[in-house]
């Protein structure tokens, strides 16, 4: 894909977070892997004023190519991009739910089947660290470890995916899964899913991945 369809497809993605409520204002970045390295939202301009050039190109090594100053949170962009290869977008939302529970600095447990979509039995909660810090983005990269998302403790969350529109999809179910079981806790500790019905979720999920899979 070409680096200006990327910039119209990240602008996009921007967008589309903020018409969804995952972010509002300024809060929240996305980038997606380029061939030089990767795009990456601008630090503190609001969606309604970027426009495709806005958008900051950066190396793996976290070095700006051509103009434009980053998002703080730059590091965890470059440093899961570098580390995980099966990644091609990377989404951070201050989504109301997934915030709430981040304050409390909890994971959230097998409350519902679809925490499969996030590549495990629970979606984790990283320590707190500043915003911007290598701190924070190694203790998200440990979070992620074998997921696809992840809570950022009194901050927000990280959504993984392929490309944009499957980081997308899957901030989105976080964000709902977030509010399932924040719902389920005013009435009281949820029933959740065994390890193996768990793991049943998974292999059904990979099965509809495979080619040969059938509805």
């Amino acid at each position: 894909m070409s680096e200006s369809q990327l910039r119209s497809d990240l602008l996009e993605t921007s967008r589309q977070m903020l018409a969804c409520g995952l972010n509002r204002g300024t809060s929240g970045n996305a980038s997606v892997r380029c061939s030089e390295g990767f795009l990456v939202t601008p630090s503190a301009l609001p969606v309604s004023e970027m426009m495709p050039d806005s958008l900051v190109k950066m190396t793996l090594a976290g070095e700006v190519i051509g103009t434009g100053k980053p998002s703080s949170e730059w590091r965890f962009h470059r440093d899961i991009l570098a580390a995980r290869s099966e990644v091609g977008a990377v989404l951070h939302a201050h989504s109301t739910f997934a915030t709430t529970l981040a304050c409390l600095r909890r994971d959230v447990p097998a409350v519902h089947y679809m925490i499969a979509l996030a590549g495990g039995s629970t979606v984790r909660c990283a320590p707190y660290a500043l915003f911007g810090s290598q701190e924070l983005s190694d203790h998200a990269l440990y979070a992620l470890q074998g997921r696809r998302a992840c809570l950022l403790a009194n901050h927000g969350m990280i959504a993984l995916g392929h490309d944009l529109n499957e980081a997308l999809a899957v901030a989105q179910e976080v964000e709902f899964l977030c509010e399932i079981y924040w719902r389920t806790l005013q009435v009281g500790e949820p029933q959740l899913l065994t390890a193996q019905q768990m793991a049943d979720a998974q292999q059904q999920f990979n099965g509809y991945k495979s080619p040969n899979a059938k509805d």
